[in-house]
């Protein structure tokens, strides 16, 4: 008996084959959960955007339409003059000007006038936007840090939610957590329509944070742990991120026709409606319940899997020996593990460095599609649409070529074209938008990419706390991006060379993992790949 050597898990799930109708699925059910989080990802990307706006200037104040059409000063702004957004004559000057028959420029050299602040509010352009919260709450000029601010705040709300779903999902299950953070994502959204003040949207955008990325990546695992070696690469790609692409295509489609920034929300928060019925599809991870020594409830699982495939399961699935080994693997492991031991703790850092640097690119160009030349839908749009070749891209890199080579490879495009873009000439717009998205599909697929080397890496006891662990480090790459794009007003260069260096920093970082390309899941920290040294 003790000669008998005992499985890994893929082995011992293998009777049920790779893509029976229990895979098609879980892979469908998986890629469906993941919808609504495409579509709600970008929101504040419409009810945040900032439209034209300039100082209101009252009809009882005794001026007429000559002085009125010269109290809004012209300024220089990236070489274009345009009116005023921030600043308007002194109104009583103005005014008294006005009443005494005085001509502007003629009599009076309108800029010896001294300026003021726009002491009665803003008149908002309507053309593109009916209602956003910036109109609504006026964050604009010395308020206009509070956008980037709220967008920050609702990325510290993810942070949290992928460190605190990480350990919940490893320790109560991936099923629970999953359901859970689905409903803080679609609570916390409707709670959002009735926000009376900036603050109150804020402190609820932190909890849609909070929930709506942390399903994501639970489900990322889930369907990893669930599905068949052969299935996980295609779920990796064509699962997840392209149910996520998809509902992103829609985001811009919808803010087209809702133009005012509640009623934008109503849709939001339906779409937490297709989750319901996903309850009674969904099982918990027997891969996980199995090396949690709940081996009666995996091996359910897995018979009620061999059931819908129209095979018959072996009459013991798991012998006495690897029942065994997982109840004494249990005992002896926990998350401290990930401290104690040197390769696991190096294998993290450089994930967690890679996640990082991944997402400032990846968000920060998601988020600046409003600021490219052209309408703020179209650009959104032809920004998702740029995803889905991306994902198919990643699949076939994930699919034949090794782990290294898949990762830094996108990392080099991504970071080249976004570098490239600052070199184009304002006067050409397509191009730059060109280079622009080139580099949204290189960064896109190594999103893609990076979530597959990280499972890859991590041994099941601990895998799902690992993404979180890499989840959160990425959160502080998404909760700078928003001023990384702010940092543009003051010199519109300045986001795309940031942005191309630590990307290309990014592609050595990869080089350094080891290669996990046609090896199973590790099971046990003996399992793991030992990095390169």
């Amino acid at each position: 008996m003790g000669s008998l050597k005992t499985r890994d898990y893929d082995s011992i799930t293998s009777f049920l084959g790779s893509w029976g109708p229990f895979q098609q699925r879980i892979f469908l059910a998986l890629a469906i959960s993941i919808l609504p989080n495409g579509f709600v990802a970008i929101y504040i990307l419409f009810g945040g955007d900032t439209p034209p706006h300039e100082c209101f200037i009252p009809e009882n104040n005794s001026i007429n339409d000559i002085w009125r059409n010269v109290t809004i000063p012209l300024e220089t702004v990236n070489g274009v003059e345009k009116r005023s957004s921030c600043s308007r004559l002194n109104l009583d000057i103005v005014s008294n000007y006005s009443q005494k028959g005085i001509i502007p420029n003629v009599d009076v050299n309108v800029s010896n006038i001294p300026l003021e602040s726009c002491l009665d509010g803003w008149t908002y352009s309507k053309e593109i936007y009916q209602s956003t919260i910036v109109t609504e709450w006026d964050l604009v000029c010395d308020n206009n840090y509070k956008v980037p601010l709220a967008t920050s705040i609702h990325y510290v709300g993810v942070l949290v939610g992928a460190f605190l779903s990480g350990q919940m999902s490893d320790r109560f299950g991936r099923r629970p957590t999953l359901f859970l953070m689905m409903a803080i994502q679609t609570v916390s959204i409707t709670a959002q329509i009735f926000s009376p003040s900036w603050e109150i949207f804020t402190l609820i955008f932190f909890f849609v944070g909070g929930g709506g990325y942390s399903n994501y990546v639970i489900a990322f695992v889930l369907g990893t742990e669930i599905l068949s070696p052969k299935a996980r690469v295609f779920f990796c790609s064509l699962g997840v991120f392209m149910g996520s692409a998809l509902g992103y295509m829609v985001s811009p489609a919808a803010a087209y026709f809702l133009r005012d920034w509640r009623l934008l929300l109503i849709p939001m928060a339906a779409s937490g409606l297709i989750y319901l019925p996903l309850w009674w599809i969904v099982p918990e991870s027997p891969r996980w319940l199995f090396y949690q020594g709940r081996v009666k409830e995996a091996e359910a699982i897995l018979r009620d899997a061999a059931k819908r495939n129209n095979i018959e399961a072996p009459q013991t699935i798991f012998t006495a020996a690897e029942i065994e080994e997982v109840l004494a693997m249990k005992n002896k492991k926990n998350n401290l593990s990930v401290i104690s031991n040197c390769n696991m703790f190096s294998l993290m850092l450089l994930c967690s460095v890679l996640w990082f640097i991944i997402t400032i690119s990846y968000y920060a160009l998601s988020l600046n599609t409003s600021n490219l030349h052209g309408s703020p839908y179209l650009n959104c749009f032809l920004s998702a649409a740029t995803e889905v070749p991306a994902y198919i891209f990643a699949l076939l890199l994930l699919k034949f070529c090794p782990r290294r080579f898949c990762q830094s490879s996108t990392l080099l495009l991504g970071g080249v074209m976004i570098l490239c873009v600052n070199l184009i000439p304002i006067g050409l717009p397509a191009v730059s938008v060109s280079l622009e998205m080139l580099g949204k599909f290189g960064m896109t697929a190594a999103f893609c990419i990076v979530y597959a080397v990280t499972s890859e890496h991590f041994p099941t006891f601990i895998r799902n706390t690992a993404m979180g662990c890499c989840s959160m480090a990425a959160r502080v790459g998404t909760i700078i991006s928003p001023f990384i794009i702010y940092l543009g007003q003051y010199y519109k260069s300045l986001p795309y060379i940031l942005m191309g260096s630590i990307t290309l920093v990014g592609v050595f970082v990869s080089l350094l993992l080891p290669e996990t390309f046609n090896k199973p899941l590790p099971e046990t920290l003996s399992q793991m790949q030992q990095i390169y040294r």
